[in-house]
């Protein structure tokens, strides 16, 4: 089976001519559209809002569009928060979700007036200690224990994650809130990653809400959001039938009406915070193959490496590649695709049929747009590759140069010898 390519072979030998492969593409009007359904699908609620989870794909530009779609961020770091704030997201269009959290990340967090979601109960006191009073509006992690399942079977293992508060630390966490003068009070789970059922953020919001039910009669705190945070998440493979965001949404939409309705609390904003839906179909990492090599197996050696693209090698992910121009053509080879890094796992595919590769051939492997370039790393001294956007009107901008030699010295500049080896 194929997957569809949002370029052709031509527009991606004409960007190669300019921004030497591999490099990062982007595709503005695919990112574009999807926002609009994500929002679409939510607008029942008045109060919706995406947050986009910048750990996804930390790029400006890219951000920039999402936020001329009405999202905000979902921020996990300083640099996250300070690249939201440059941006000029402010106060409540910034959710910070953090765990393990160093001091100065709290005190940025709230001097920018981002929502500070807390990750574990200790953390209520090390906050008021550390602010000297606590923010009018806090949210808390929940955490369930236990294996997560759908009717269809188990989705992940919340009693494994070093997220959240548990259920009696969630309860006792609002009801210290309430008493220290919080007046706005969200709640936030995470309990599954890439789900590629309609029926997870269904199910994670008839539970949450239940839960904000007993919050409400065992503290008095009504909760004010929920943050659905992310999970939904993409079919890699061309055999999988991508999620419904469309159903997704009614589904959340018939729990709200069933849980919260009528228990009186049918004001309640819903958030989400999805990275991989939003952009992970809507990229690709262009490289060209470079060598082939004949021994136990069939290689295909690209210019690219996992250190452009970690999920196949960390994860044993799976991403599709097309052949540029051989999407017609018949699947009859063979071939590890792999890159240069001196690991036996950097390899982008294993045993993959696909059509007869020849050097010089583009390979275009799909859905990078979300942990593709943000999950790169220096190793071996490699350096991160371009990336670029694929504008609605079919031309092209970088909108990220490649590193050099120069970047990577650059934080050695303490020793006299960085002017010679650059």
């Amino acid at each position: 089976m194929a997957k569809e390519l949002f370029v052709t072979k031509e527009k991606l030998e004409e960007i190669a001519q300019s921004v030497p492969t591999p490099f990062h593409l982007y595709d503005e009007r695919g990112i574009r559209a999807n926002a609009q359904a994500v929002n679409e699908a939510f607008s029942w609620n008045p109060g919706f809002r995406e947050y986009f989870a910048v750990k996804a794909n930390p790029n400006p530009f890219l951000i920039r569009i999402l936020q001329e779609c009405g999202c905000g961020t979902d921020c996990s770091s300083l640099t996250e928060l300070m690249l939201s704030d440059a941006l000029g997201f402010s106060g409540e269009q910034i959710m910070f979700s953090s765990n393990d959290t160093p001091p100065e990340e709290f005190v940025y967090a709230r001097k920018i007036g981002a929502v500070i979601n807390l990750d574990d109960f200790t953390h209520i006191a090390y906050l008021e200690d550390l602010l000297g009073a606590l923010p009018e509006t806090l949210s808390l992690r929940f955490n369930p224990g236990g294996l997560y399942t759908l009717s269809n079977g188990i989705m992940d293992n919340p009693g494994d994650s070093k997220y959240g508060f548990t259920r009696d630390q969630i309860i006792e966490g609002y009801r210290i809130l309430q008493g220290k003068g919080v007046k706005r009070f969200g709640l936030h789970a995470f309990l599954a990653s890439n789900t590629v059922t309609n029926e997870y953020y269904p199910a994670l919001a008839k539970t949450l809400f239940s839960l904000c039910l007993a919050i409400r009669e065992e503290t008095g705190v009504s909760m004010d959001f929920i943050n659905l945070s992310g999970g939904v998440g993409v079919a890699y493979r061309p055999e999988e039938t991508p999620n419904d965001i469309c159903a997704i949404g009614d589904g959340v939409r018939q729990a709200y009406e069933e849980v919260l309705v009528p228990a009186g609390m049918g004001e309640v904003d819903i958030y989400t915070e999805m990275g991989r839906f939003m952009l992970g179909p809507y990229g690709c990492l262009v490289t060209r193959a470079i060598h082939e090599k004949h021994i136990y197996k069939e290689y295909i050696g690209v210019d690219a490496c996992a250190a452009h693209l970690m999920r196949p090698a960390l994860y044993g992910a799976y991403h599709h590649i097309s052949v540029a121009g051989k999407e017609d053509a018949p699947a009859n080879r063979t071939y590890d695709i792999v890159g240069c890094l001196c690991e036996n796992n950097d390899k982008f595919a294993i045993d993959r049929e696909l059509p007869e590769i020849e050097r010089g051939d583009l390979l275009v492997i799909h859905d990078t747009g979300a942990h593709g370039f943000s999950m790169g790393y220096n190793y071996n001294g490699r350096l991160r590759c371009a990336e670029v956007l694929l504008q609605e009107d079919g031309s092209f901008r970088l909108i990220r140069r490649a590193e050099t030699p120069r970047d990577y010295f650059a934080t050695f500049d303490c020793f006299d010898i960085i002017p010679d080896l650059i």
